[in-house]
């Protein structure tokens, strides 16, 4: 057998540089190791502009070595290390609270860390990273390439997607329990994937803000220093308490601007009220413009709110059966096997009639299967996943409860230390699927779960528990979420599902 050729050197040499790169390219990892900060900034991408968000110093992209993909690794930096370290808890609990906002059309917090060496004291947090870029750069593009949105009921179909993606988050944010205002909603702070999809950045920045003591605010950097932009921002703000109208004036500066796709600006100065003025008249549909103008009442107790605006004329359809089965099949999901549109797909005659529509004495309108795409149909229900097509013309959801801490206190008693556990890591994948199984055990005397959990980045995790005679579904799914193991939002269906499973084995609950 003939050895093998031995490697030019030139080439160990390139391959050794390549390496040394790739090592060099990794500057820091959080502290679990997942995360891997990396030399390139958002800022200087070629396609997204998403490090330059209020309040952030410093941003990187970063890997996330257990899912593969990029995220975004933003620190904030304080000079006063003694002022850190007095306030350090009030931070941990602040952004505890932040990692549970989960929204489709909210840019995700997925973990945050504290460095508070003697060098330095961090903030470290990992954001979802959206490389397509914000509104403000799509809108621009878009004017350069009027081709492209030319027709104007695409044009007008796109800006009522965006509005109605745009006022989903804002709602869910509004009826959060308290409140949680953004109070720097602009089209920089507004970004914009391929598929259209809408995320809202920079949630946590008036939040972080307002909660902080005067000695702790200098990192903070608010959009409003930015003259560009301070036309996103009501006459009211700073001079009274911030309230859901602020968010609402600033909307719709942002449809406006989404509108004619550029509010011109006098060069790198604010922009005036000559040229807002301009194109709010050069909006030719009139529900449209009493829409925007609603938003833009100067005194706040005029402007609708989040919710009501999603019922407006201008935005307001009567959902099709389409999207409602997809919503429906989406939340529950999890209890149909993986591929079942594939499957069904196969499994059924095309030449089937779907629906029929009687036209006497003419013969009736027939669909067939053979008129749907299973690839379009698995476009659709992803899209509907993502949180392309909000379901919104229905009763508010439930508030998402979150303590008052995320607004400050008027005055806090000076409380005692206690040490408390180490928190466990909070599961931020949704439970796609699920599978349960329940078998006595050798001595008949108890038995034995088995519970198969499919996770929306398609990880299997199977779990195995002997059942207790005082155990119930309720409590075994409160246990899985506080270990890490469930989503909080998955604890219902799964005590449920555990329900059924135990009626189904046992006849009735352990």
């Amino acid at each position: 057998m003939a050895a093998p050729e031995p490697v030019p050197r030139r080439g160990r040499e390139r391959e050794r540089e390549d390496e040394s790169e790739d090592e060099s390219d990794i500057l820091e990892e959080s502290p679990c190791g997942r995360w891997q900060k990396r030399r390139e900034q958002p800022a200087a991408h070629a396609l997204v502009n998403q490090g330059n968000m209020p309040g952030v110093q410093s941003t990187f992209l970063a890997m996330d070595t257990e899912e593969g993909v990029e995220v975004v690794w933003n620190e904030l930096h304080f000079a006063d290390r003694k002022a850190f370290s007095a306030h350090e808890e009030k931070i941990q609990i602040m952004f505890e609270q932040l990692v549970l906002v989960d929204h489709p059309n909210i840019v995700k917090l997925h973990k945050y860390w504290l460095d508070a060496s003697e060098a330095r004291a961090r903030v470290i947090f990992i954001t979802e990273y959206v490389p397509s870029g914000s509104l403000k750069q799509f809108l621009k593009k878009t004017k350069k390439n009027r081709k492209a949105m030319n027709a104007r009921s695409v044009r007008r179909q796109a800006w009522k997607r965006w509005c109605t993606q745009i006022l989903s988050a804002l709602s869910f944010l509004h009826t959060c329990s308290p409140p949680i205002i953004h109070g720097n909603l602009t089209s920089d702070t507004i970004f914009i994937q391929h598929n259209g999809l809408i995320k809202i950045g920079s949630v946590w920045h008036r939040i972080f803000s307002n909660a902080l003591p005067d000695d702790l605010r200098s990192p903070i950097r608010a959009e409003r220093e930015e003259p560009r932009n301070l036309h996103f921002f009501p006459p009211e703000y700073g001079e009274v308490a911030d309230g859901t109208a602020v968010d609402i004036f600033s909307f719709g500066m942002c449809a406006l601007e989404m509108a004619v796709l550029e509010i011109q600006a006098n060069g790198d100065t604010r922009v005036t009220e000559e040229a807002i003025a301009h194109a709010r008249h050069s909006l030719s549909d009139p529900n449209m413009r009493e829409f925007i103008l609603s938003c833009l009442a100067r005194d706040p107790a005029r402007r609708p709110s989040a919710h009501s605006l999603l019922f407006h004329r201008v935005l307001f359809e009567v959902h099709s059966l389409k999207l409602l089965a997809a919503h429906c099949f989406i939340q529950h999901q999890y209890l149909m096997p993986e591929n079942m549109v594939e499957e069904k797909a196969k499994a059924t005659d095309p030449h089937t009639v779907l629906a029929e529509i009687p036209r006497p004495p003419r013969p009736p309108l027939q669909w067939r299967y053979s008129e749907v795409s299973c690839l379009e149909l698995d476009k659709f229900l992803e899209d509907v996943r993502n949180g392309i097509y909000p379901l919104m013309n229905f009763a508010a959801a439930r508030p998402l409860g979150l303590p008052r801490v995320l607004a400050p206190p008027p005055e806090e008693a000076p409380k005692a230390k206690t040490p408390t556990p180490e928190p466990f890591d909070s599961e931020t994948r949704k439970v796609i699927q699920m599978q349960c199984n329940l078998e006595r055990s050798e001595d008949q005397a108890r038995w034995h779960l088995t519970l198969l959990l499919v996770l929306e980045d398609r990880l299997h995790r199977q779990l195995t528990y002997d059942l207790l005679p005082t155990d119930s579904a309720q409590d075994l799914a409160a246990e899985l979420v506080h270990y890490g193991f469930v989503h909080e939002d998955d604890r219902p269906k799964l005590a449920a599902f555990l329900d059924s499973t135990f009626l189904k084995y046992r006849g009735a609950q352990p």
